[in-house]
């Protein structure tokens, strides 16, 4: 009996931080306008929640690893941008709570490599079913305009210098968001 009852205490203890949820803060005091970041990870529902506070330039992301789709909220455009996760790109559900605690200890620009980039063009019409991206998706773009983008090529980027919206999570990734949308 007394055997069984610390295995389940040792059990508890490592699977804990397993299913655990947390927070990880990032202020960018380099005054280059990226702004206040944070990541709130749910273990449960694999998804991480990406926020970042910059005034009318503030944008909140979704990446939901359970349905392998993501959704970034563009505050000053009052829309959603849905896309595909990279899995080849994005970081891994289970590896990104190290790696951006690694990053937020190195601190920008400290001789690291520069941080993967995707780039998509945006689909102008809008999205009528936001059923097929998954309940996260929903809970944050319900009743907003929502658009899907599509991955492109980095040799497309030329065709939209000037016409993209661009962020940049925590020196880990660079996504560019380009046309439909953001032209306007």
């Amino acid at each position: 009996m007394k055997f069984t009852i610390v295995f389940a205490g040792l059990v508890g203890i490592f699977l804990t931080p397993a299913l655990a949820n947390y927070n990880i803060n990032v202020n960018d005091n380099n005054n280059d306008g990226s702004g206040r970041q944070s990541v709130s990870v749910n273990n449960e529902h694999n998804v991480a929640n990406v926020d970042n506070n910059n005034g009318w330039d503030s944008w909140n992301s979704v990446w939901d690893y359970e349905s392998g789709f993501a959704v970034t909220r563009l505050f000053n455009k009052k829309s959603c941008i849905v896309h595909k996760m990279n899995k080849a790109v994005m970081p891994d559900f289970q590896a990104l709570d190290t790696l951006v605690k690694e990053k937020k200890l190195q601190g920008k620009g400290r001789g690291e490599p520069p941080p993967k980039s995707l780039i998509y063009t945006v689909n102008p019409d809008k999205v009528n079913n936001l059923d097929q991206f998954g309940k996260s998706i929903i809970a944050m773009c319900k009743g907003i305009p929502t658009y899907v983008a599509e991955e492109i090529q980095e040799a497309s980027e030329i065709l939209y210098i000037g016409k993209c919206f661009n962020i940049d999570v925590l020196w880990i990734l660079n996504i560019s968001f380009c046309g439909g949308i953001v032209e306007n």
